[in-house]
């Protein structure tokens, strides 16, 4: 109670995640009051990492941000068991029809708060999350208290004969207690070799799967101990009668055959008469703690990795770009020479091999951009399963079904292969004993009433390519994980779980639903539901390396080179100049800032992305538009980092061929006369 007899209230946390600034100020005036810690944050990446480390009554999610919605956030935070029960609240001023309210509730929200908010519909909200929040918090700690009680009465017992009365209430309690309670309470005599132990009620056989009767049996502790914790465990069992407590924490194998990590906390009482001392204990199975801290271990590791990947994939794509852009520039002057120009030929389809590995490291590092374009997928799907026929082995048979007339679909055809090889590999390690892979591609439409293919996009029409397997198959409980990072059924070395996570976020990235179906014993068949574009973009795709592609003339035209490696300047300008540009160069965005402002005759600013100084080349093409509008600007990069978003710019992406070069230019620059 306070001072002034009024009851005091229980501190409630509140997250508060919304990347709009001006949104969180309003919600945090609205909710200032005694009582309430308000927590403001205004990125997914930093709500998800406050819900590890801190205890929240309530959530208040945006549903609209970047690179990760509400939704997702909110399917993530369902996930964890410590965040599992925290109510969440959307707030939203879109998606306010009942398809994404549907959706909200499904992602584990609680309720949702339209914008602009009103502060009385937001506060009686609120109100009553926090109050049950303060109810439920209130018997926590009354369990925490009766818990603290329970451990007091345990090291006094046997000292205050004179109380049998009130120690009988007191067992009677701690009884009911431990009933409700995740552990279980034990005596035995310090100094048995063989371990016997006296559990106190039936919850040991609710933990390990054992009634309380098998422990007493001579050596049955010992025999299920993990023969790696047990030297250790013997030995600080031993010296218990120095130190009069001792924690161990250790593996122990269960009535189902899992090891399980058990936390087995010990205190010693001291008999009266000089008889044998007796030990006190109590077992709490402590493995998904240990399951938490193994999965952010694993996790931080491949964040360092990918990190790691990520730099080398940015300078070797910088290498790749000079030996690329000479030798497409010498294949060019030596045509003639028909054994010199195969050679050259030889050397650039090895460098793409090379361009091939780094984007892998990038999209693993997660920073590969899509480069997203139509691509028919009659003349796709058979490539692909050729590749596939030579990856998967003779013990896997192979069918493509297709519709006929499909329509073109917009994605990134490198990403698109690679979640096919993925699934397909995938498909493979399900059929150890062999088995049979199809594949089937489709026209969805939602008039068809199929609801499996209706996602944000409903109105238009959907390919959905099935992948589909006769393994082992997965039960609920993996299926419902089977998208989440870092979640992975193979054993360890076998697979890092980044697999299935990264084909999730490449079809939602492009637009499209991905949906798991299985059955134990039967298989598993995965749909991928992409967009499909208009018809008449079929006809608009041409291949980007043609005889005509490099059919260009600069006409003497300026062009800006903003680079910072002087290898790679110095072959842009070598490929600009051959096209008949004229050619200004810059090592920094503060050079190409003062030769923009001294040079009016500039036609397009050539940037590298990623350049040391106090301008990025996405500052500096920034400064372009605002500044110069009739100066076109394309960016290059080698890769772009998770906070660098170049959507709204042309983009190629480091190493370059002549041909896409070309492309681009004849996009920005000659559209009008383009044929």
């Amino acid at each position: 109670m306070a001072d002034d007899g009024t009851p005091n209230l229980i501190p409630a946390k509140i997250l508060i995640v919304d990347d709009d600034r001006r949104n969180l100020l309003a919600a945090s005036e609205v909710l200032n009051e005694t009582g309430l810690d308000l927590v403001l944050v205004d990125t997914p990446e930093e709500a998800l990492r406050r819900t590890l480390r801190e205890d929240f009554a309530l959530i208040l999610l945006d549903v609209q941000m970047p690179r990760m919605d509400g939704y997702e956030v909110a399917a993530l935070i369902r996930s964890r068991p410590r965040t599992s029960g925290v109510p969440i609240l959307f707030l939203t001023a879109h998606n306010k029809d009942d398809i994404h309210i549907f959706r909200g509730y499904s992602a584990g929200a609680v309720d949702y708060v339209f914008k602009p908010i009103q502060p009385l519909i937001l506060k009686s909200k609120v109100g009553v999350f926090v109050d049950l929040y303060r109810k439920t918090e209130e018997i926590r700690q009354k369990a925490a208290a009766e818990k603290q009680l329970l451990l007091d009465n345990l090291r006094v017992r046997g000292e205050k004969l004179e109380a049998e009365r009130a120690l009988r209430r007191g067992e009677q309690h701690q009884a009911a207690v431990l009933r409700s309670l995740p552990i279980a309470l034990y005596t035995t005599v310090l100094g048995e070799s063989d371990r016997s132990l006296h559990f106190t009620s039936d919850s040991i056989k609710r933990i390990t799967g054992f009634p309380s009767e098998a422990f007493r049996e001579p050596g049955f502790w010992q025999a299920h101990l993990n023969a790696e914790d047990r030297d250790q465990v013997l030995d600080a069992l031993r010296s218990v009668a120095e130190t009069g407590t001792v924690a161990l924490e250790y593996r122990w194998r269960h009535a189902d055959g899992t090891e399980r990590h058990i936390l087995d906390q010990i205190v010693v009482n001291r008999s009266d008469d000089e008889g044998p001392s007796e030990l006190f204990g109590m077992w709490f199975d402590v493995t998904e703690r240990k399951d938490l801290e193994l999965s952010l271990f694993h996790a931080s590791k491949l964040e360092a990795v990918g990190r790691l990947t990520g730099g080398i994939a940015h300078d070797f794509n910088n290498m790749l770009s000079i030996v690329i852009g000479n030798l497409d520039l010498l294949q060019g002057s030596i045509r003639a020479d028909e054994k010199a120009h195969q050679r050259v030929q030889n050397a650039i389809e090895g460098a793409q091999r090379c361009v091939e590995l780094t984007s892998r490291l990038l999209t693993f590092s997660r920073r590969s951009p899509l480069q997203p374009s139509a691509l028919d997928l009659a003349a796709f799907m058979p490539g692909l399963v050729k590749l596939l026929h030579r990856t998967l082995g003779e013990r896997v048979s192979l069918n493509l079904a297709m519709d006929e007339a499909l329509p073109t679909i917009c994605v990134d055809h490198a990403q698109l292969e690679a979640a096919l090889i993925n699934l397909a590999v995938n498909a493979r390690d399900a059929m150890p004993e062999g088995g049979s892979l199809a594949i089937s591609v489709r026209l969805r439409d939602d008039a068809t009433g199929d609801d499996d293919f209706v996602g944000e996009n409903s109105a238009g029409r959907f390919v959905a390519i099935t992948v589909s397997d006769t393994g082992t198959g997965m039960p609920p409980s993996v299926l419902d994980r089977v998208f989440e990072p870092f979640f992975t059924t193979k054993e360890a070395g076998k697979g890092t779980g980044l697999g299935l996570s990264m084909v999730h976020g490449f079809v939602q990235q492009s637009g499209g639903t991905i949906a798991a179906e299985s059955v134990i014993g039967r298989g598993t068949s995965i749909t991928l539901s992409l967009p499909a574009t208009d018809q008449e973009k079929r006809s608009r795709v041409t291949p980007l390396v043609t005889d005509r592609s490099t059919a260009l003339q600069g006409g003497g035209q300026s062009i800006l080179i903003v680079e910072d490696d002087a290898d790679v300047r110095r072959t842009a300008i070598a490929a600009f100049e051959a096209l008949e540009f004229t050619v200004q160069e810059a090592c920094n965005g503060d050079e190409a800032l003062g030769i923009l402002e001294q040079e009016p005759g500039i036609s397009l600013v050539f940037t590298d992305v990623n350049m040391p100084g106090s301008l990025t080349g996405l500052e500096l093409g920034r400064l372009v538009r605002e500044r110069w509008p009739h100066i076109h600007v394309v960016l290059t990069s080698g890769y772009l980092r998770e906070e660098q978003d170049a959507s709204d710019f042309d983009l190629l992406q480091k190493p370059y061929r002549a041909a896409e070069l070309v492309t681009k230019l004849r996009e920005k620059l000659f559209s009008k006369t383009a044929i």
